[in-house]
């Protein structure tokens, strides 16, 4: 006997709703998160800077693992706290698209900032800090509105020109010791998570 099925007539079909967090929750996740970095940091100088060796070596086939640990390491207090403040503001507007977003995002990011820091940099430097995750959150806030037509969204993404527009010169060779490779290809990596994203409206 064959199989068949009911459908649901269009009155009880129940529509899928994404999920967006709360501005409490987002600030409460990403306020653990950064507690995370910081502890991770705590934890690197306790153990004499060991932790450092798990930072990016630029050009090393063996290096390209640590694409995924070296956002999560700093060189020093002083650049956590240089990092502290944008990833907490870039990573919550995120998170309040949703979850799932923040997730693409990040991970997109991640993965598109750390290539082009290992292939970019000279051969043998060490990349670690969360700077270009946070051009990638920087990036995809800037430009997610350009597919999603939401004015909400362009509002921010104008606010945060205002404010933090002088950030966009960081993905150009403009300061020595600071790896405008990370910052590129992470703003790279959020225009690419914009517009993947986008499609799942």
């Amino acid at each position: 006997m064959p199989s068949s099925y009911l459908p649901v007539p269009p009155a009880q079909r129940v529509p899928v709703r994404r999920r967006v967090e709360t501005p409490v929750g987002a600030a409460r996740f990403m306020g653990g998160a950064l507690v995370l970095l910081w502890l991770i940091e705590f934890v690197d100088v306790l153990s004499g800077n060991m932790l450092d060796y798990l930072a990016i070596r630029a050009q090393d086939p063996q290096g390209l693992v640590f694409i995924l640990t070296a956002p999560f390491l700093h060189f020093g207090w002083q650049h956590l706290i240089s990092n502290s403040v944008p990833f907490f503001v870039f990573g919550w507007l995120v998170m309040m698209s949703g979850r799932n977003r923040w997730l693409i995002t990040t991970a997109i990011s991640i993965v598109v900032s750390g290539l082009f820091a290992w292939a970019l940099t000279p051969a043998g430097a060490y990349v670690a800090g969360a700077s270009g995750l946070i051009f990638g959150w920087f990036a995809y806030l800037l430009v997610r509105g350009l597919w999603t037509r939401d004015w909400r969204q362009i509002l921010i993404a104008v606010a945060l020109v205002v404010v933090y527009g002088g950030m966009i010169w960081g993905v150009l060779p403009t300061q020595p010791g600071v790896s405008w490779q990370a910052h590129l290809g992470g703003a790279i990596g959020g225009v690419i998570a914009a517009r993947v994203t986008a499609r799942r409206n």
